[in-house]
């Protein structure tokens, strides 16, 4: 149960977006489209699996004085990674999430997960948690964007799903959609977890 635990804890007990409620930049700037925030969640999961190797690999080589900076130079190589790697193979892509792939770095969610877990735990369970968080943040942005997507350009993934005759509701994918849809969310929720509670 530990290994299989350490996974789907970020998927929904400790979901960082809908449980935790970390990394609000990201999430409210870019999932006005299902694939932004796909690509979002891909390239934070990317990070959150390479800082966490990094910090799990060398945390007894690390002085307790320069932790936190040593853990914001491995999150920084690997958002560098990504940022690099976005902007030369999927350029559509990096145009539109522009400056919110460089503020990865100060993503809550990255150097919380460096600090609270890849610091105290080995390799392989680090490994874990950070594919367990990164795509349980990776589905929070994805549905968040569906929602938005769907209700303010009547598509999804740029796919038309109800043809001429629908009337957007534009508010979705303006910068108030997100704070709407998050909240619907969170209270839906909320609301999930009473009921088993």
């Amino acid at each position: 149960m530990g290994a299989t635990y350490e996974f789907i804890k970020g998927l929904w007990k400790e979901n960082p977006v809908f449980r935790l409620v970390l990394g609000m930049c990201p999430t409210l700037a870019v999932t006005n489209a299902a694939l932004n925030g796909l690509s979002m969640g891909l390239a934070t999961t990317f990070v959150l699996l390479g800082s966490g190797i990094m910090v799990a690999a060398l945390k007894n080589l690390i002085p307790d004085k320069v932790r936190i900076p040593s853990y914001i130079i491995i999150i920084a190589t690997f958002v560098t990674i990504a940022d690099l790697g976005l902007a030369a193979y999927f350029p559509d892509i990096y145009k539109v999430l522009g400056l919110f792939i460089p503020l990865i770095v100060v993503n809550c969610v990255i150097l919380g997960r460096a600090e609270a877990f890849a610091s105290k735990n080995s390799v392989g369970k680090s490994i874990l948690d950070a594919l367990g968080m990164g795509l349980g943040f990776t589905w929070a942005l994805t549905l968040l964007g569906a929602i938005r997507e769907i209700m303010g350009m009547g598509s999804i993934f740029g796919i038309n799903l109800f043809g001429e005759g629908f009337v957007s509701w534009i508010i979705f994918i303006l910068p108030p959609g997100a704070f709407l849809t998050l909240g619907l969310l969170l209270g839906l929720f909320n609301s999930l977890s009473s009921r088993k509670a």
